[in-house]
């Protein structure tokens, strides 16, 4: 089935509950899409429930302070739940079992963030064939091609560290347009014989976790917003929540047509098409 075509109007009306993605939908590579923040406030002064559900590495305060400083109102939604932010859950829970105490961490991070362990009990290592974990938390906007990723971890994969892919955006905004994201360099390590678990969208555990949050605020119908098939739509459906694919973002420039083939062979064709995130 066809999506429907449909306005953020529209869609205020049918929801009580919105999942937004940051980047593509709310966020460009340079900023913000200046109408998100009235945007966002609309529907939080309609009584709406406002979830921002993200594959950033980084923790949930980072996002909300950037979001506060970018003109957004931190009153206007519930948090941010970032996969940064559930992967350091999960690992916390795990260290002493899964993950032995004092592991010795390399992280591939934006601006050298380690918040990914800070508290935890692993320490950092700036050696990736001394690590017993590996975490990819984010893909540095330094210029670098993927053959610069295969040769920094091929050795890690090979020996068989384990490796925690926490943002897998296989695609990422920049200033500069769109480039591969981290995700890409966490296909790269599988493909070099690496295992990696996956905690993000379209992964199951970030979307339990939303649907806690929103399942405690006494949400019904919910939708996700997001400019990712891969992502934003896979995981929205596979969690069972009406998706919004917004013509923004990662696949702006290419046609609805090719947007619609590529939902399709995921399998996983939006509800609704909107043109902008914004009334």
């Amino acid at each position: 089935m066809s999506p429907e075509n449909a306005t953020l109007s529209s869609l205020m009306e049918q929801y009580d509950a919105f999942v937004l993605d940051q980047f593509g939908v709310l966020l460009n590579g340079d900023g913000i899409y200046p109408c998100a923040p009235q945007a966002v406030k609309k529907l939080s002064e309609a009584g709406k429930l406002i979830l921002m559900l993200s594959n950033s590495g980084k923790r949930a305060r980072s996002n909300e302070a950037r979001l506060t400083n970018l003109g957004f109102d931190r009153a206007d939604y519930l948090s941010v739940l970032s996969s940064g932010e559930a992967a350091y859950k999960f690992m916390s829970e795990r260290i002493g079992a899964e993950i032995a105490a004092g592991t010795a961490v390399f992280i591939l991070s934006r601006d050298q963030d380690t918040s990914s362990i800070d508290g935890l009990d692993l320490v950092q290592t700036l050696d990736v064939n001394r690590a017993g974990l590996i975490i990819l938390a984010g893909c540095p906007d330094d210029g670098l091609e993927l053959g610069h990723y295969e040769k920094l971890f091929r050795r890690a994969a090979e020996k068989g560290t384990p490796c925690i892919c926490t943002n897998p955006d296989i695609m990422m905004l920049t200033g500069n347009g769109v480039r591969f994201g981290n995700g890409q360099i966490a296909k790269l390590y599988e493909q070099m014989g690496g295992q990696v678990e996956w905690i993000g969208k379209p992964h199951p555990l970030i979307y339990k976790m939303a649907h806690q949050i929103l399942a405690d605020r006494g949400a019904k119908n919910v939708i996700c917003i997001g400019d990712s098939p891969e992502h934003d739509i896979v995981g929205g459906k596979g969690a069972g929540y009406s998706t919004a694919l917004v013509r923004t973002g990662i696949h702006e420039s290419d046609p609805l047509a090719h947007v619609l083939d590529l939902c399709a062979e995921l399998n996983s064709v939006p509800d609704y098409i909107i043109p902008k995130f914004e009334f």
